[in-house]
């Protein structure tokens, strides 16, 4: 039973969390397009499709700390240091993608169909530096996952 837990714990991971990493980093990319072409209403096509594939994947990659929590249960590492430190870091990383990089995408794309000088930019900047934020906080879980400091099994 383990080893489907972790099975689905892993391709919740690549499956959710893959997606959501990807579409958050081309999010201010296409929001500068998007602001540079504001009287094109087909350029926001693209960031509106970034932003709900983020929200969506969002959503989806709950099941990873799921299928994790029962691999760790049944594995017997839940007081594991590297355990307990990856929990931090993916709670870290949801926080980050829930509070600050989803409403900050919806604020950038009611902004950018906003004439201003500006906003639209600021907001692709500061989604980057989130985004990078989150995409190095789950390179660092993922790097923990696969090193577990203290295993015993050689790795």
């Amino acid at each position: 039973m383990t080893k489907l837990l972790l099975s689905l714990h892993v391709l919740a991971a690549v499956l959710a969390v893959g997606p959501v990493t990807v579409a958050a980093s081309m999010f201010p990319k296409a929001l500068r397009r998007a602001h540079s072409a504001q009287d094109d209403s087909e350029a926001l096509a693209g960031p509106r499709t970034l932003h709900r594939i983020c929200r969506v994947y969002a959503g989806i990659g709950i099941a990873v700390p799921v299928f994790g929590f029962a691999t760790a249960s049944g594995l017997g590492v839940l007081g594991s240091g590297w355990l307990i430190t990856s929990i931090v870091l993916t709670t870290a990383a949801a926080a980050i993608l829930g509070l600050l990089i989803l409403p900050a995408q919806d604020n950038a794309l009611t902004a950018v169909q906003t004439p201003g000088p500006g906003s639209a930019v600021h907001s692709a900047a500061r989604l980057a530096v989130l985004t990078g934020v989150f995409n190095l906080l789950w390179a660092t879980v993922t790097v923990l996952m696969i090193v577990r400091p203290g295993s015993t099994t050689g790795a």
